[in-house]
């Protein structure tokens, strides 16, 4: 059963006048006493709104922009422009609903640092230790091993412009990226990596235009292929379709670390977290909708699962100067890393916990060595996968349907109602009851479209492949 919250504060809280607030020195202080090093030393509360921005634009802006256009394929031109604008609206709503519920918790002087400690105050400690917990670790870990993924598939595309026949394999460009990444893993906390997450936000809006303006410049060319909008396939295949375009827009909104990303804000907490959303979703508007329709436009529904294959002909010749492709990967291969080490955040959190002694300093021997340590054997292992799954993007897919989607569209809407308990009788309770139920059957539904395309790919899989 999921567990109570004592709502006599909490509800004069949502519709009259807050509790009294204690004092932030307070606050601080019995925040300090009760830390374990996992929030102590990995989820430092430093940081400002605006770099809060920054760390929610890397972790949601990332390489799947790319397969926007592909999902329009899915849903046509009505039905793409539609989720991809719902799903924004949606996912804003959403991320700030869950920000509303941290904010009130840390004003009634307990501050929750991770998903999981939401899960346990609002629903109970199993939801926390055997659904949340685990689910956001599998999630996290996932993207990962996507990481040293995407960028040895850059590395290895910019090494066959100059070399084409070159003896190198993709696992050996996924293992130099996972050293990269072992690198970052080693800086000490998520606040540290606001520069590179600016770094990246920069980054993704640049590949982003270069993409838009690539399509664009395909479409009007002497190359550009006959333009069809029609959804392809028969009645069976267009319903799944429907489904897996709906997901793979869904993922792309996903985030799965709101609250890990709100605990790096230093206190008082209110409203900032909602200036970074501001800040996240500006970069969104001007990266998702423009490479999404841009892409379509170009291609139609002939758009390729990423919208970089659309730039060759069929014979294989770009149809852009090399030197586009070299900047488009180099950026892409760039910004890849920051995220890898956004979700790596998590992880670094569950091992300093278990493993760290909050008694001792931050950069002690007793807690250097056995972070090191973890870091470097996770980090070692998701790069082992990345190599011997290079079709783990499908899996992904799967990951995204019964993972991002409660994190981010069910999650949210629970923990608000059940928080704050607006009545029965508001458009607000509906409309969260609304968005979760209908989020569950998207989950069930897209679970089984992801399950249905790997089954359909699955022998193409192969350990190891060089593609």
């Amino acid at each position: 059963m999921m567990g109570t919250v004592d709502t006599s504060d909490s509800e004069k809280g949502f519709v009259m006048n807050q509790p009294t607030t204690p004092s932030m020195e307070m606050l601080d202080a019995e925040a300090n006493k009760e830390l374990d090093a996992g929030a102590k030393f990995v989820l430092k509360s430093k940081g400002s709104w605006l770099h809060c921005g920054y760390h929610l634009t890397t972790s949601i802006v990332g390489p799947a922009i790319l397969t926007l256009p592909y999902s329009f394929t899915l849903l046509g031109w009505v039905g793409g422009v539609l989720w991809l604008t719902l799903a924004a609206l949606t996912t804003f709503y959403s991320y700030n609903l869950l920000s509303v519920v941290l904010e009130h918790h840390a004003q009634l002087g307990h501050r929750q640092l991770r998903f999981r400690d939401m899960a346990r105050d609002i629903l109970g400690p199993g939801w926390a230790k055997y659904y949340v917990g685990p689910l956001q670790f599998l999630l996290c870990f996932g993207t990962v091993i996507g990481g040293p993924l995407v960028g040895g598939k850059s590395l290895k595309f910019i090494y066959q412009l100059y070399n084409p026949d070159g003896p190198m394999k993709l696992y050996q460009f996924i293992i130099i990226c996972g050293v990269v990444t072992l690198i970052l893993a080693q800086l000490p906390s998520f606040h540290s990596l606001r520069y590179l997450n600016l770094l990246s936000l920069i980054l993704s809006v640049t590949y982003a235009a270069c993409v838009t303006v690539g399509s664009i410049y395909i479409g009007h060319s002497k190359h550009a292929i006959p333009r069809h909008y029609s959804v392809k396939g028969s009645n069976a295949d267009q319903l799944f379709g429907v489904f897996n375009g709906i997901s793979i827009i869904a993922t792309a909104y996903a985030c799965g670390i709101i609250p890990e990303i709100q605990a790096t804000v230093a206190p008082p907490v209110k409203g900032k977290m909602l200036k970074g959303l501001c800040v996240c979703y500006s970069v969104i508007g001007a990266t998702f909708f423009s490479v999404a329709i841009s892409g379509y436009w170009a291609f139609g529904n002939e758009a390729g699962q990423t919208i970089l294959g659309n730039f060759f002909d069929q014979e294989n010749n770009p149809l852009l100067p090399k030197w586009f492709f070299l900047m488009t990967n180099i950026l892409i291969l760039v910004q890849v890393m920051p995220m890898t080490a956004v979700y790596l955040q998590p992880t670094n959190e569950i091992f300093e916990a278990t493993f760290g002694d909050p008694k001792f300093g931050q950069f002690s021997v007793r807690n250097v060595v056995p972070r090191v340590v973890l870091r470097s054997v996770s980090v070692a292992a998701a790069t082992l996968l990345a190599a011997m799954l290079p079709f783990f993007a499908d899996i992904m897919a799967l990951f995204g349907a019964f993972g991002f989607i409660p994190l981010d569209f069910i999650l949210p809407m629970v923990f608000f109602n059940l928080t704050f308990k607006p009545s029965k009788k508001s458009i607000m309770f509906w409309g969260n009851t609304l968005i979760a139920v209908a989020s569950s059957i998207l989950v069930v539904i897209g679970g089984i479209a992801s399950i249905r395309a790997i089954v359909l790919d699955a022998n193409t899989y192969h350990l190891f492949a060089d593609r």
